[in-house]
């Protein structure tokens, strides 16, 4: 059996509801936008208590079936005003199901600040928060384990979300307990806020729901296998993990640098932020460069970056922060990226707005790139809700707008990831249309290029990404075993078979995908939305990006043969 669980914040009271197994099927990025759809949360201001914020897991989450455990969040978005599904790693989905949990709802406000506790009996307590508000993440975190156990997971919600920033997220538990696994985009924190819950923790049962223990063991198994024996998952997120792909855009000439003004910011041999450079460095000096963040992953693409006296600085260090943080902001020293990180995840912030929104204060000339006291003094400066906190922690189209700069790299409100649209074409065209504001996880293609290929083409790769992507979301599955899982469908069926003793049919995941897609350009559709709004910023088109030269290709006129797909006509 599986449940959904819908809290009424203002009356402090809990509706559990049987959910039939052949729904549980699709669960994650699916559960979160069909409940949007359905509850019309495209009406409402996103920070009403009327705009619901659903926790959504797959169907394999609770079980130790690598990399199934990520959770979903979805709700309308304060900083892109429309559908927002943000997603994270970590325990909590794991808690989640293990208690027999699809989804969870939080309705309305709370009539003062919150902690939300699921018990592994089934029982739900609204408890006080005074003396988590105010803290950082890391703080807080303890103090949670400290009033709990240790056998809990939990969201967070840090100080920036506390105070409606649109920078903030979602921090998730790790393996080892940091409040480092964000579902970080599109100010989902600033929506938690809203209803005044400053955590939900959850106990771990210790006891995964499935239906045929020896069917959903093989499977485990047999993925495990092929993701052992696949190049791309043991030779680069095990190895090296999401920085490796700093030195590819790097080499690519598709990095942001300096505000997305070069694609490049040394010669290769000379680069020293990308993970050839970091992960032997890590290694000698006692960090871990191959790290789980969830229950039973294989691949292990995380890290846990020291310093040089073999003291943690953050975990873990990704590309996406490195690019908009480091690159983008001119940084050239890896250690000094990795502490900024540790503030963002204190802070509870999404570091990819928060690199953007930074850039800009240094290309309105208020310190000089790269000037690495100068953007810690700014990310310290939000842990308090002073003015200029407010101002900063409303994100890069908004800080933007007000300093009156031309060259804001945003699209629908939301900062642009870490691949220049102008060199990698099929990921810019995905961060143009897909209906979660600029962003890579909607549908990654970072390796190809395209310049030699058809335009038809090159749309066609961004519509399969997108397609896979929105599936893996909703299978809870992280999209970095995508070079297994998305040739292994069928395996994929038989696992959630094990586990739920549901026949799924042979174009599930496809059918999957474009549903969630469907789904999500419906709801951007109702909330206002054109295609107008998929528009590149004007830089984009106009200056030719170093060292190869290229502007933007694409406008939406062009991919009328994509939109026919995306909206399913």
């Amino acid at each position: 059996m599986r449940r959904s669980l819908r809290l009424d914040l203002k009356e402090r009271k809990a509706f559990w509801q049987e959910v039939p197994l052949e729904e549980a099927a699709f669960g994650g990025r699916y559960r979160t936008a069909k409940l949007l759809m359905e509850r019309e949360a495209y009406r409402f201001d996103p920070l009403s208590p009327e705009n619901p914020l659903v926790f959504a897991v797959g169907p394999l989450a609770g079980t130790s079936f690598s990399n199934a455990n990520r959770t979903s969040v979805g709700t309308r978005s304060p900083l892109t005003l429309g559908i927002k599904e943000a997603n994270g790693g970590g325990t909590f989905g794991y808690a989640l199901g293990q208690l027999g949990l699809s989804h969870l709802v939080l309705e309305g406000q709370a009539p003062e600040w919150t902690v939300l506790r699921l018990t592994r009996e089934g029982e739900v307590f609204f408890e006080p928060a005074e003396g988590l508000l105010g803290l950082g993440n890391y703080e807080a975190a303890k103090r949670l384990f400290s009033a709990y156990g240790q056998k809990i997971a939990f969201a967070l919600l840090g100080p920036v979300g506390e105070y409606g920033g649109l920078l903030s997220g979602i921090a998730f538990s790790d393996v080892d307990g940091r409040p480092s696994r964000l579902a970080a985009r599109g100010g989902v924190g600033a929506v938690m806020a809203s209803k005044r819950v400053k955590a939900i923790v959850v106990e771990v049962a210790g006891r995964p729901l499935v239906q045929d223990k020896p069917k959903a063991t093989e499977a485990l198994r047999r993925y495990a296998a092929l993701l052992r024996q696949d190049p791309l998952v043991m030779q680069f997120y095990n190895a090296i993990g999401t920085m490796g792909m700093a030195d590819f855009q790097n080499a690519f000439g598709g990095l942001p640098v300096r505000n997305f003004r070069e694609g490049r910011l040394a010669p290769p041999e000379a680069f020293r932020m990308g993970g050839q450079y970091i992960a032997p460095l890590n290694k000698a000096r006692g960090g871990k460069h191959t790290h789980a963040c969830m229950p039973g992953c294989v691949i292990q693409c995380s890290n846990v970056v020291v310093d040089e006296k073999g003291e943690e600085i953050v975990s873990p260090l990704e590309y996406e922060t490195i690019g908009l943080l480091g690159t983008n902001c001119g940084l050239n020293d890896p250690d000094q990226v990795a502490h900024l990180n540790r503030l963002a995840n204190d802070l509870g912030i999404d570091t990819i707005e928060a690199g953007a929104t930074l850039a800009l204060l240094l290309e309105k000339g208020e310190a000089p790139w790269g000037d690495y006291a100068f953007l810690r003094k700014k990310l310290e400066a939000l842990y308090t809700p002073t003015e200029e906190a407010r101002f900063l922690a409303q994100g890069t189209a908004r800080v933007g707008e007000a300093l009156g700069l031309k060259r804001v790299p945003v699209i629908k409100r939301q900062a642009i990831s870490a691949y220049d649209p102008r060199v990698v074409e099929a990921t810019g065209v995905t961060m143009m249309v897909t209906a979660q504001g600029a962003d890579h996880t909607a549908g990654n293609a970072p390796r190809l290029e395209t310049r030699a290929m058809p335009v038809e083409e090159i749309l066609l790769a961004s519509h399969q990404a997108q397609v896979n992507a929105a599936a893996n979301d909703s299978l809870g599955l992280c999209v970095f075993g995508g070079s297994v899982t998305n040739k292994n469908q069928d395996l994929v069926r038989e696992a959630i078979f094990g586990v739920l003793g549901v026949e799924l049919p042979g174009e599930y995941w496809t059918r999957l995908g474009e549903e969630v897609l469907r789904l999500e350009h419906r709801f951007n559709h109702l909330a206002g939305f054109t295609h107008e709004d998929d528009r590149l910023p004007a830089f984009f088109y106009e200056e030719p990006l170093p060292p190869k030269g290229y502007t933007a290709r694409f406008r939406p006129e062009d991919l009328a043969p994509l939109y026919a797909k995306l909206h399913g006509d």
